[in-house]
């Protein structure tokens, strides 16, 4: 099990090199690894695990999903494909986040939980650093949640629920 993992750490890391979060400075990579130990830390699966390490590459780096493919297997790169945005061409804001929506509302449980520790880790950088998105990206994310059915992963938000009442 390990293995898939520690490859998973190094190919995104290198795919990520150089990259930079926005309002921290801190080497991008690091995001994706807190929400994968955040993933492990609630006991879910190998491929949730490894789908959390690698739910920015395609969005954000020249990876494809075709690698994600050939490298991690069909269930990973199904679940990297459900945590993508999609990309700017799809149209504007507002309709690249009512596909996001669509596209988690059918996700399998796990990857719905992969984006709420996603989701919880960007929070917090996002309401310290940039209030004026903070208020739109949170209505956003209280519309991601009710689309996801959030009740279906109700322990989590009991287990978080401070940051759940911060949205």
């Amino acid at each position: 099990m390990e293995s898939r993992i520690e490859y998973a750490r190094i190919w995104a890391g290198t795919k990520h090199k150089g990259q930079y979060r926005k309002y921290t400075g801190e080497p991008y990579i690091e995001h994706p690894l807190i929400v994968s130990e955040m993933v492990r830390e609630h006991g879910l699966s190998e491929t949730a695990i490894v789908a959390a390490i690698l739910h920015d590459t395609v969005e954000d780096t020249d990876a494809s999903f075709e690698e994600v493919l050939e490298y991690f297997g069909a269930e990973v790169a199904e679940y990297v494909w459900y945590l993508t945005k999609p990309p700017e061409f799809v149209g504007t804001r507002s309709i690249r986040k009512e596909h996001d929506r669509w596209r988690l509302s059918a996700a399998p449980e796990e990857v719905k939980i992969v984006k709420f520790y996603d989701v919880m880790h960007n929070a917090g950088s996002i309401k310290e650093h940039d209030p004026e998105l903070w208020s739109s990206w949170r209505h956003e994310m209280q519309l991601l949640f009710l689309a996801m059915d959030i009740h279906s992963i109700i322990p989590i938000m009991e287990k978080h629920k401070e940051f759940v009442d911060s949205l």
